[in-house]
C-alpha cells in the first residue's frame, strides 16, 4: 500500500470513478455500465456532501484506483442515521494490499462521525469473492432480502 493516498472524491475524479463502476457493474447482473447515468449519480453524491460521500484511493500518480460510497438514511430500527455502503471496487492491480479495507474503514468513520449507528450493504449473490471479503471483515449476513421497483 506504499504511496496510496486516501481522501474524498471530487468532481474531477468522475472519469476515473466511471471506469471503476464499469468494471464493477460488468460483473453484477442487476446493473449495467452506463457512463451518462453513472456521471449523473456520482455528481449527485459528490454535491450532496452533508449526507453522502465517495471515499477514494489514489496511486502515486493521483489516479483513482479504488472507491466506496456511503449515504445516510434514517433507520427507525436504530432510532438514528444508518449508512448504505455501495460501489465498493478496487482496480484489479491493487487488490490484496489492504486498499479496500482502508477505504471501507474511512467510509465507516465518516458515517459514524455523521451520527450513523449501523452500516449495511448489498452484495451480489454470485460474487463469491465479495461475499468472502465481507465475511472476512466480520460483516454479518441478515435475514433480509433485497427487492426493487423502478419508478
Amino acid at each position: 500500500m506504499d504511496h496510496i493516498i486516501f481522501n474524498e472524491a471530487n468532481e474531477a475524479d468522475i472519469p476515473d470513478l466511471i471506469l471503476l463502476l464499469s468494471a464493477l457493474f460488468s460483473i453484477e447482473k442487476d446493473f449495467n455500465p452506463d457512463a451518462t447515468k453513472q456521471q449523473k449519480g456520482l455528481t449527485l453524491v459528490i454535491q450532496n456532501s452533508l449526507s453522502a460521500t465517495i471515499q477514494v484511493a489514489r496511486n502515486a500518480d493521483g489516479k483513482v484506483i479504488g472507491m466506496v460510497s456511503a449515504q445516510l438514511v434514517i433507520s427507525t430500527a436504530q432510532g438514528a442515521a444508518s449508512a448504505w455502503i455501495e460501489d465498493m471496487v478496487i482496480d484489479a492491480g491493487y487488490r490484496g494490499n489492504g486498499v479496500g479495507k482502508q477505504l471501507l474503514g474511512n467510509a465507516l468513520v465518516w458515517a459514524k462521525n455523521k451520527g450513523a449507528t449501523r452500516a449495511q450493504l448489498l452484495v451480489d449473490v454470485t460474487n463469491a469473492d465479495a461475499i468472502a471479503y465481507y465475511q472476512h471483515l466480520n460483516w454479518e449476513s441478515t435475514q433480509l432480502q433485497a427487492r426493487r421497483v423502478f419508478l
